[in-house]
């Protein structure tokens, strides 16, 4: 093994089926709820900002999903993706343990946002959408959906958070790049935009409001429909191939990870990551520890309430049953864009309520810092939220060392940073400053929620 370093799948390996974590939860989870009336919703409800076959995938208990061969060949163009193990960061660690990272920047959106978004617009194609909204964080999510869409010929429309907006103009010219309509959120063009800015006039913007206004233009048009990037349980659905391939290329080094780690904004690629390895955990009973990492200064799972909560910040969606900060939560302006939504995913929610996953949180500068080391010893730039899930991987080795064990160590490097660069300026002019949420703050925040549960 030590001779090789990347562990590569032939075409004819690659998954021909998402895996639905469902099938196998001993839990599941509470239902959402429509908040007038606090009933459980059904699929029609849903109806209206969805497409049909992706509200069957939300509410699906099949194990196994087929996926389209039109996805397929879309998917041949990146996946499968090489699984690398990290020779050079151990030797720079000093470290027993052996590090291996799955990587998802090798696609044209740079991060594993472009395993739902192309299932995603086809989907909607198939049902005769003429157009998507969306909202994104960062710009990977938007990134990901703008060339899905042009390549099924959709119109998308996205709905970008301020500070990112300001923060990564090259994101929006990539999404422009593929025919994409990018709008700074919160804006003049929504209702929801409009009571924001009236109230808060330099608002940074989050997610929660971003969704909002994707949300509302969506419902105003029978042929247009939202799109989601991360939390919801199809979404979760499609990036399952990360681990079903993982599992394969850890197969081939002979290894098995004692634990597996991804960052957290929603869940979508610590999920893509996780929920193959925890199926072999519940199903035949492997002995392997599931983390995620989320910023200090967004700590949803370590930090947050469980409790029923809206998805967006103007309460459109059913509520649902989730770790939260609340949905009026406005995060602070750090790079990781992508981890600052402030629920996190039922399906994580109830995991990690059941005790089959573990979370953490990190401050930014210690994540940016193992981001600089990882690039300078395997070679690639991270993204920032990425960086998250590599702090937390150093994390492991060095407690391994420290108790004179060896771990195998897997996590998911879920995105490069080319677009992040300036981040990286700032981390080496040392203008990057830490923010931790206290639980007072917290509790402020939650105390805002107004919902009768």
């Amino acid at each position: 093994m030590e001779k090789s370093r990347k562990i590569t799948l032939n075409e004819s390996e690659m998954p021909r089926q998402w895996y639905n974590i469902m099938a196998d939860m001993p839990n599941k989870p509470m239902p959402p709820l429509d908040p007038a009336t606090m009933k459980p919703i059904g699929p029609e409800s849903l109806a209206a900002v969805f497409p049909m076959e992706l509200i069957k995938q939300e509410v699906s208990s099949e194990r196994y999903i087929d996926i389209p061969d039109e996805v397929l060949d879309l998917y041949t163009t990146f996946r499968p993706s090489p699984l690398f193990r990290a020779i050079s960061l151990e030797k720079a660690l000093g470290t027993k343990s052996k590090i291996y990272y799955k990587y998802e920047g090798g696609n044209y959106s740079g991060s594993h946002k472009a395993n739902t978004a192309i299932p995603q617009a086809y989907y909607n194609k198939m049902e005769g959408i003429k157009r998507i909204t969306t909202e994104t964080g960062a710009g990977q999510w938007g990134s990901a959906m703008a060339f899905a869409c042009h390549h099924f010929g959709l119109e998308l429309l996205v709905f970008m958070v301020k500070v990112s907006y300001d923060q990564k103009p090259g994101r929006k010219l990539l999404m422009n790049t593929y025919n994409a309509k990018v709008v700074s959120s919160p804006s003049t063009m929504t209702v929801a935009g409009r009571k924001v800015l009236e109230m808060y006039p330099d608002s940074p913007g989050s997610l929660g409001i971003a969704i909002s206004e994707a949300m509302e233009v969506a419902v105003q048009d029978p042929y247009t429909k939202y799109s989601l990037g991360s939390v919801l349980n199809h979404v979760i659905l499609h990036q399952t191939v990360i681990g079903q391939e993982a599992l394969l290329q850890m197969e081939k080094t002979g290894d098995y990870p004692d634990v597996v780690i991804g960052c957290f904004g929603g869940g979508s690629n610590f999920s893509g990551i996780a929920f193959p390895f925890l199926r072999e955990k519940l199903l035949n009973g492997k002995n392997i520890r599931l983390l995620t990492v989320e910023p200090a200064s967004c700590p949803k799972l370590t930090k947050g309430k469980f409790m029923y909560d809206f998805g967006d910040s103007a309460g459109m969606t059913p509520l649902l049953p989730m770790y939260t900060l609340g949905h009026n939560f406005i995060p602070e302006k750090i790079h990781a864009g992508g981890l600052r939504y402030h629920g996190a995913g039922v399906l994580v929610s109830q995991l990690l309520k059941d005790g089959f996953i573990e979370a953490k949180a990190k401050m930014q500068r210690e994540c940016f810092e193992a981001g600089v080391l990882f690039a300078r010893s395997e070679g690639i730039l991270p993204a920032p939220e990425s960086t998250y899930a590599i702090a937390g991987a150093l994390d492991e080795a060095r407690k391994a060392d420290i108790e004179g064990v060896s771990r195998t160590i897997l996590f998911n490097l879920s995105g490069h940073g080319h677009f992040d660069i300036s981040a990286y300026e700032k981390y080496f002019e040392n203008n990057l400053p830490d923010h931790e949420m206290t639980s007072q703050e917290v509790d402020e925040a939650i105390s805002k929620i107004n919902i009768p549960v």
